[in-house]
């Protein structure tokens, strides 16, 4: 524990022109009294610390000093490609990783380039959960990453409606969609690969046999395959709706984008009033009903019979609210 104490202590030094002790502290979370015992182990040791006293004072290397320590090892360097996404990392359980990666490769670089880090934090922020919604970190997820990580076999037992089903998997890789986390996988023993919500797992056994992944796998494609696949699937029932002018360019903002989009460029040409007629995928009436209100008079229901008289019973009661008062 100290020697990896002392070691990033030196690479802090590198990385900086100098640190006060409370700084040090703060960066190895422990004491000054602390901080000064372990610059004086490393004064001992050959290291070239040098204490600046007085108020402005602090520790610097002198000398032109440079560690050789700075090679990442395995952890290190996969956590680094994914520190863009900190909250990622924290609920992976990466986050020490990370950090650890990061400060190695501060040191090795120019001295003109070491705030690059700190440059590019400041300047890009990635917040992947939606708006309103508080994000939950399942409490399996970092035992799923590990195994993710190791290429290892994990027995999971998960809710599938009102039943629990055991499966032995073969985790390829995390998805965070929307802050909910996905895992991409195959049934153990060359089944078919399928997509878990980590949040609907009740237990996971990750201490599994290691298995050789596909090398042709690539995640960010079959991600993309079955998203696509989810959204179309569960588009069950069509309605037919004539768009003004305006209600075409809502409609993307009422529906799936990708689905409102290519329905408006399957419709037909605009009557003389500018009026499109579309015929929508949705999925469900209940769940058309409620988006198609969004664009209120600017779109009119066509079909089916009885999704227009649920919106002209909508009509006529917007229309008894806002009638004016007798003798108004």
């Amino acid at each position: 524990m100290r020697a990896a104490r002392l070691i990033k202590m030196v690479l802090l030094l590198q990385s900086r022109p100098s640190m006060t002790a409370a700084e040090l502290a703060r960066e190895l979370e422990v004491s000054e009294r602390t901080v000064t015992r372990d610059a004086q182990a490393l004064s001992e040791a050959g290291v070239p610390v040098y204490a600046d006293r007085g108020r402005a004072g602090g520790y610097r290397l002198i000398g032109g000093y440079r560690t050789r320590l700075t090679g990442l090892h395995r952890g290190e360097a996969e956590a680094l490609f994914l520190s863009g996404v900190p909250g990622a990392l924290r609920e992976m359980g990466l986050e020490d990783a990370a950090s650890a990666a990061r400060l190695k490769v501060s040191a090795a670089l120019l001295p003109s380039l070491r705030d690059a880090s700190r440059s590019a934090a400041q300047r890009f922020h990635l917040d992947a959960p939606s708006w309103f919604k508080e994000p939950r970190t399942p409490a399996l997820l970092p035992a799923v990453a590990d195994a993710v990580w190791d290429d290892r076999r994990i027995a999971a037992r998960y809710r599938r409606g009102e039943d629990e089903v055991v499966r032995e998997l073969e985790p390829y890789g995390l998805v965070l969609k929307a802050g909910v986390w996905y895992l991409c996988a195959r049934v153990a023993r060359g089944g078919s690969f399928r997509v878990y919500r980590i949040d609907r797992f009740t237990a996971v056994d990750a201490d599994g046999e290691r298995f050789e992944r596909e090398p042709d796998f690539d995640l960010p494609a079959f991600w993309e395959e079955r998203a696509e696949q989810f959204a179309r699937s569960i588009l069950r029932a069509r309605v037919v709706v004539r768009l003004s002018p305006d209600g075409v360019r809502a409609l993307p903002y009422a529906l799936d984008a990708p689905t409102a989009r290519e329905a408006l460029a399957d419709a037909g040409a605009p009557d003389e009033g500018g009026w499109v007629t579309v015929d929508l995928p949705v999925e469900s009436e209940e769940v058309a009903h409620t988006q198609l209100a969004a664009l209120g008079p600017e779109a009119e229901v066509l079909e089916p019979a009885s999704l227009r008289e649920r919106f002209a019973a909508d009509a006529a009661r917007l229309a008894r609210l806002y009638r004016p008062e007798s003798g108004a």
